[in-house]
């Protein structure tokens, strides 16, 4: 059994109290508030759950990150990425992204992005904590992912792909300019062959709480642009 939360001011359990057996499962319900969803991932905790259920919060051991001098671009992504034939930029327009994350894929017939989980980021975006990468070809959206930011932390949610290649150049684009400003692990939840190949590594769930005490309150002080539009802009002003 887990608990069950009533309200937005219910305290998360301990994380070491989380479920084996589903790997990770920590608690349900309490709805999804700025304030919950803020104090989850302060906490090492993510919401995850299917239409009709209520909200699941989650916090798996082992934890599937990447540290972001550990990313690994293979010679044909490197070949990809020096084409040029296309734009990336930060929080060009958010919605759009979450909402391409929650369209079905593949065979899949449902969504674990719920219409409350998109007003929700959207909400989060709105107060700058969460941001979304995008990829354009020819003007339009290819590929893009969002997630949240705190400290020097990076919490992947979702990413898609409407363009071979298109969200892992979103992915490489984003770590490197992490990276730049000085961030130290961008946390990718859960493991699949797909951030295997990008660097992506699983460490105990311990060793990510080390990380979140470390480095979730230390101040950003940098804008959500990438160098090259600073750059643009900066010459505009001049």
């Amino acid at each position: 059994m887990i608990p069950w939360l009533q309200n937005s001011s219910d305290p998360f359990p301990s994380v070491n109290e989380a479920l084996v057996d589903p790997n990770g499962l920590l608690a349900a319900g309490g709805g999804l508030t700025k304030q919950r969803l803020i104090s989850a991932y302060r906490s090492g905790i993510f919401p995850w759950y299917s239409p009709g259920e209520p909200v699941l919060w989650w916090s798996p051991d082992p934890r599937c990150v990447l540290i972001p001098d550990q990313l690994h671009i293979s010679r044909s992504m490197r070949k990809r990425l020096k084409r040029k034939d296309y734009e990336v930029c930060f929080d060009r327009d958010f919605p759009a992204v979450i909402e391409a994350c929650s369209e079905p894929r593949g065979d899949e017939e449902g969504t674990w992005i719920t219409r409350e989980m998109k007003q929700a980021y959207c909400s989060l975006h709105e107060q700058g904590l969460a941001h979304s990468i995008e990829v354009y070809i020819d003007n339009q959206l290819v590929g893009g992912l969002y997630g949240i930011a705190m400290g020097k932390l990076f919490f992947g949610e979702s990413m898609f792909s409407r363009f071979r290649d298109a969200s892992k150049i979103a992915f490489i684009k984003m770590v490197e300019q992490l990276r730049n400003w000085g961030y130290v692990l961008i946390d990718c939840q859960v493991s699949n062959d797909h951030l295997f190949s990008l660097g992506a590594t699983e460490i105990a769930r311990d060793e990510f709480m080390s990380y979140l005490d470390q480095y979730r309150d230390v101040p950003i002080n940098h804008s959500w642009l990438f160098e090259e539009e600073a750059v643009k802009l900066e010459s505009v002003s001049d």
